[in-house]
């Protein structure tokens, strides 16, 4: 098959399945992006640029819109080189989230469409307004608005779309939801795997050494930021460290801004820590910044307390990572984390603006070792019957072919068909519906494609 990926940064959230399927090596995978040092064996790039543009002129409300049909002009002009040399994909697979690919059903308008729809924002829940200390003010509702302005486009345009949680799935309309299938994003469970004996070992991230006696408590997110409750977790510490001073506290992430809005000087690390002057000691404290994938694999795989903290938006890949490495996790109460940890089971649940409750989860998981390694055990159980990646590529292929009538795992040689591994017994039974004839127009209106989400909640 040909398949035509589209993400600004790649591969982004298609990692895994272009992997896939170029190690299948009888697919032709192309993918328009900017520019950057990544690459995947099998997979041919094409860089498209976006030109320098002023966008002091553009309303306030506007430029996030105006920025993503510059990359819809960016992304269809590449497209038209690649038809023009005789690349026609059998199916589109992209993010909508920058507008790239606004224009591609005028390039390629029988191709089947499938996108990634991330977020549909509001002015009046999920992540707006949802922690008191940044209030929404008035100025802040109408770009709010306009920021689904690329959204609204998309969920017009022809084309299928995915999302990786319910919760996603329903921050957009109603009237969108039956066109967007919940498709779970897996973990390599083999990659992201318990080590019992990491608790044994003496650990070193850069230049902090972490021994046996220590009890290790992390926190990891792309930036230090209030969305993922930074802020909270930082005023979480004192009491921590009062009442177990063994306590070792490593935190991964950036000095940057992921979400939301930046501060006019300095990062929230040095806000916070300019808050709390006096209170902590900083010598159990330690900001790594960020770190390799091995280094962080081996900080999560020895960590006895993990604290994962969001507003209700996005859940980081970085969750799914530390339940399958069995993580005893603290998480806030919001929805996001809740689709994943269900309280006292595989995990423990705390109100995200509340420091001491946190605080006193954590002392709880560092005090009862029995606890955190039954909440771990938990974990990675529902890991294994959730996020499995094997079946996450199975039921992206199946997905793939009932857009397109063509099965990615087929292959010239006839073979007999294996027979799938059986979900566990708490999945929701599969929707029924008849196979989509494979073509653009099948995935306009209100067809509804049997969903591979595999279980109601997780």
């Amino acid at each position: 098959m040909k398949f035509l990926f589209v993400h600004q940064n790649f591969p982004g959230q298609f990692l895994h399945i272009v992997r896939h399927l170029a190690k299948q090596g009888n697919h032709d995978v192309v993918f328009i992006s900017e520019g950057n040092e990544n690459a995947i064996s099998g997979v041919r790039r094409v860089i498209y640029r976006m030109p320098g543009r002023q966008t002091d002129s553009v309303h306030p409300g506007a430029r996030e819109f105006d920025l993503g049909l510059t990359r819809a002009d960016a992304v269809a002009k590449a497209a038209m080189t690649l038809r023009s040399l005789g690349f026609v994909p059998d199916i589109i697979i992209g993010h909508h989230g920058w507008g790239e690919l606004l224009n591609l059903q005028d390039v390629f308008p029988a191709v089947p469409l499938l996108g990634y729809f991330e977020f549909f924002y509001h002015t009046d829940k999920y992540d707006v307004g949802f922690d008191p200390e940044f209030p929404v003010v008035p100025e802040m509702l109408p770009k709010i608005r306009a920021k689904n302005a690329i959204n609204l486009q998309a969920l017009n345009n022809p084309g299928w779309g995915q999302t990786p949680t319910l919760f996603q799935r329903n921050t957009y309309p109603d009237w969108a939801q039956s066109r967007i299938t919940v498709l779970r994003e897996g973990v390599d469970l083999n990659l992201c795997a318990p080590d019992s004996g990491a608790a044994k070992r003496t650990l070193k991230i850069k230049d902090v050494t972490i021994s046996p006696k220590d009890r290790l408590v992390t926190y990891v997110s792309r930036d230090l930021e209030p969305y993922r409750g930074f802020h909270v977790f930082m005023r979480s510490l004192s009491r921590i460290q009062k009442e177990c001073p063994q306590a070792r506290i490593v935190m991964v992430g950036g000095d940057g801004v992921s979400y939301g809005s930046r501060l006019v000087n300095g990062s929230w690390r040095e806000r916070m820590l300019s808050e709390l002057q006096g209170t902590l000691d900083l010598d159990q404290i330690h900001f790594v910044g960020k770190v390799s994938y091995d280094d962080f694999r081996a900080l999560l795989k020895r960590s006895d307390a993990h604290v994962y903290l969001t507003y209700p938006f996005v859940a980081s890949w970085s969750l799914r990572e530390a339940m399958a490495m069995g993580c005893p996790i603290v998480g806030s109460d919001t929805a996001p984390v809740s689709e994943f940890i269900e309280d006292r089971r595989t995990g423990l649940l705390t109100p995200f603006t509340e420091p001491a409750k946190i605080a006193g989860n954590v002392l709880e998981l560092l005090d009862d070792r029995r606890l955190a390694k039954r909440l771990g055990q938990a974990a990675r159980a529902e890991a294994e019957a959730t996020l499995c990646l094997d079946d996450y590529l199975a039921r992206y292929e199946d997905l793939i072919e009932q857009l397109t009538g063509k099965s990615p795992s087929q292959t010239d040689v006839p073979k007999m068909k294996t027979k799938r591994k059986t979900a566990p017994a708490t999945a929701a039974k599969k929707k029924t519906a008849s196979r989509p004839t494979p073509s653009r127009k099948t995935v306009r209106g209100s067809l509804t494609l049997p969903s591979p989400e595999g279980r109601g909640k997780m």
